[in-house]
């Protein structure tokens, strides 16, 4: 089969750090056919790196004959447009995550499906991990957990990306639509922390819908769907959050931490009263290092603990694999449009318990 054309809407750290390296490596299935972006020296970078057609419009790419899968990799506020333009020339996708910034948005889009014949998949890669992958099968049975762990030390993605790759952050980009970006994102933001939110609160949701989202799936994606939010606070700012997730036996607790130090540290760690079963990612944000699975027994002389790893598969690699088996095969992604309205519906809960417990702005 002839690989896939793709066509990329937005070319910012996410497109040069992961995706037009993935797709390139897997020249097999991909072919990266077109462009678009605000930045005109980023199209200029990309094409000369490339050899990709440069469009003058999302719109002009997303219809184009000559794309057949749109990576929707813009900023969060155009998500929704951009989706709904892709879905209407019968188009694939993959949409980066968040999804989108409201439920609201998901619901219109989730309309749209029942006539939409094509694959659209949205980028969680902690839930293609080999670790992850590796992890369910090592899971105590759900009866039995008695408590999970979730932690994200995290540092914005410059603080590796500045000491690895040559990341082009443009100063090209018409400050008119910077403002109106700014602008339409915040509308959206408040439509779930209220208009008159305090600043902590606002950041604390844009946490979650970017660095947090993958955890709050991953962690759906492993021990299932959470009865509702029993906790929920944020401090620094916003930038730090605490959540206890109710799944009815046993409580989920997530912490994320926010800092500029240049660490991450992320985990996922189920427990029952014999089996410990950790998830340890270093940052997903660096192609191919390694993630490693730690699964713990109790024994007759004490705790035994077999390690699987480091895996050195790459998650953005594995993700975009299966993203093509799906197109090739017909067949359902497990983070599609209704899966991450789940996410976002979690997040707003997340939201409104943070209300309760205050905040320290």
């Amino acid at each position: 089969m002839a690989p896939l054309r793709v066509g990329l809407v937005g070319l910012g750290e996410v497109a040069q750090s992961i995706h037009l390296p993935v797709l390139a490596d897997q020249r097999d299935r991909w072919v990266i056919a077109g462009v678009y972006d605000v930045s005109p020296s980023l199209v200029a970078l990309i094409t000369s790196e490339y050899a990709a057609r440069a469009f003058d419009t999302a719109e002009a790419l997303i219809n184009s004959p000559d794309i057949d899968v749109v990576f929707v990799l813009s900023s969060d506020d155009t998500h929704s447009r951009f989706v709904r333009a892709a879905i209407a020339a019968d188009k694939h996708i993959l949409l980066e995550k968040p999804a989108c910034l409201t439920v609201r948005e998901i619901d219109d889009l989730l309309a749209l499906m029942p006539a939409y014949g094509k694959t659209l998949f949205v980028g969680y890669m902690r839930r293609y991990a080999p670790a992850y992958l590796q992890a369910r099968d090592e899971l105590p049975d759900h009866a039995d957990i008695t408590h999970v762990r979730i932690f994200d030390l995290i540092s914005e993605g410059r603080h590796f990306l500045k000491k690895s790759q040559n990341i082009l952050y443009p100063n090209d980009i018409d400050p008119a639509l910077l403002a109106r970006g700014a602008r339409e994102r915040d509308a959206l933001i408040r439509e779930v922390v209220g208009t008159d939110a305090p600043a902590d609160l606002v950041r604390a949701y844009r946490g979650l819908t970017a660095l947090s989202s993958h955890h709050i799936s991953a962690m759906r994606g492993l021990i299932g769907e959470p009865k509702g939010v029993v906790a929920a606070h944020r401090t620094n700012g916003g930038a730090n959050t605490s959540v206890t997730f109710d799944y009815g036996h046993f409580a989920c607790l997530y912490d994320a931490v926010v800092d500029d130090l240049g660490l991450f540290d992320a985990m996922i760690e189920v427990r029952s009263n014999t089996r410990r079963v950790r998830i340890i990612y270093d940052t997903p944000y660096i192609r191919s290092l390694p993630t490693r699975l730690e699964v713990t027994e109790a024994g007759p002389l004490g705790p035994v603990t077999k390690s699987f790893g480091p895996l050195y598969g790459d998650a953005f690699s594995n993700e975009l694999e299966i993203f093509h088996r799906h197109i090739i095969e017909g067949t359902k992604p497990l983070t599609d449009l209704a899966d991450s309205r789940r996410d976002l519906a979690l997040m707003a809960d997340i939201i409104g318990r943070m209300k309760e417990s205050g905040g320290d702005a």
